[in-house]
């Protein structure tokens, strides 16, 4: 389904479990094939929302789908990932005309009116840890993955989302072991590990990085280029900041994916303390120590 499910049942990311059921429950109401008998665009508009609610309706899913996005979450999630564990009865139930399962089994199984025999057993999923770049988790892109599936080396394109964190997980539909009895094929899943940046370390949607700046331009102000995940921006340091103290750069971050902005970088500042001083430098710091500073 390509619409947002929140668009498609008309509710916020801020309404509740209650508020989402009430609206699912009225638009169920209109669309039920019972009351649009032959009408394909009726139909159809009930598969939208009963999908958008199953999701939302789960306090898993719906955390998941708002983390990843549209395009995240389906890759993390097949159909019969969508209704699996799902109250039929809840759903379906209540509208009149068959059972629910029936009603499922019709738009859903695509069995007709009464139930569907049980489909082949599907195939078994894998799974795979995954090392990727730091800077590809921020930003995001594509990534080739070689794996062995039955004897053989595959090699597959997968879409990493922009921020995602370690230990997540990325389902590629289809790319498990074969089904024993004609079913569908089970799915790969791929657990991420990132690898450490040498400049950048990340807080969350937000990365960080060391200005090293000398004990003169922490005194009387200076700028400094602080790198970025593109090309290194200049800023400006206040005179009398102090160590630890961070300049934020906003936008710098974490990539923007549908549903989160930009992260932002903050440059947190390191004084810098020489190793051996010049006889003119120590010279010119006895005076600063003579006048306290």
């Amino acid at each position: 389904m390509a619409e947002d499910y929140y668009s498609v049942l008309g509710v916020t990311r801020n309404d509740d479990a209650a508020k989402i059921k009430k609206v699912y429950r009225k638009l169920a109401q209109k669309y039920h094939p019972d009351k649009n008998p032959d009408d394909k665009q009726a139909e159809e508009k009930f598969k939208q929302i009963t999908e958008a609610y199953a999701v939302l309706s789960d306090t898993e899913k719906r955390q998941q789908y708002d983390q990843y996005g549209e395009a995240g979450f389906h890759q993390r999630f097949s159909q019969e990932d969508i209704f699996r564990n799902m109250n039929v009865g809840d759903i379906f139930g209540g509208f009149g005309g068959g059972s629910g399962e029936d009603i499922f089994s019709q738009l859903f199984g695509g069995g007709g009116r009464g139930r569907s025999p049980r489909p082949p057993a599907k195939g078994q999923d894998y799974s795979m840890q995954v090392s990727i770049p730091f800077r590809l988790a921020v930003q995001g892109g594509e990534r080739r993955i070689d794996y062995q599936s039955s004897g053989k080396v595959e090699q597959i394109k997968v879409q990493i989302p922009a921020g995602i964190e370690k230990g997540a997980k990325l389902r590629v539909a289809g790319k498990g072991g074969t089904s024993p009895t004609g079913g569908s094929p089970g799915d790969l899943y791929l657990q991420i590990d990132i690898e450490p940046d040498p400049t950048f370390t990340r807080d969350g949607r937000d990365l960080l990085v060391k200005a090293k700046i000398p004990y003169s331009g922490i005194c009387l102000g200076t700028s400094i280029e602080v790198p970025t995940l593109d090309t290194p921006k200049r800023v400006k340091v206040p005179a009398g900041m102090q160590p630890g103290q961070k300049i934020r750069l906003r936008g710098y971050g974490v990539a923007a994916s549908a549903r989160n902005p930009a992260g932002d970088l903050y440059a947190i500042i390191e004084v810098v303390v020489p190793n051996s001083l010049t006889s003119e430098q120590k010279e010119l710091l006895e005076q600063l120590k003579a006048v306290d500073l």
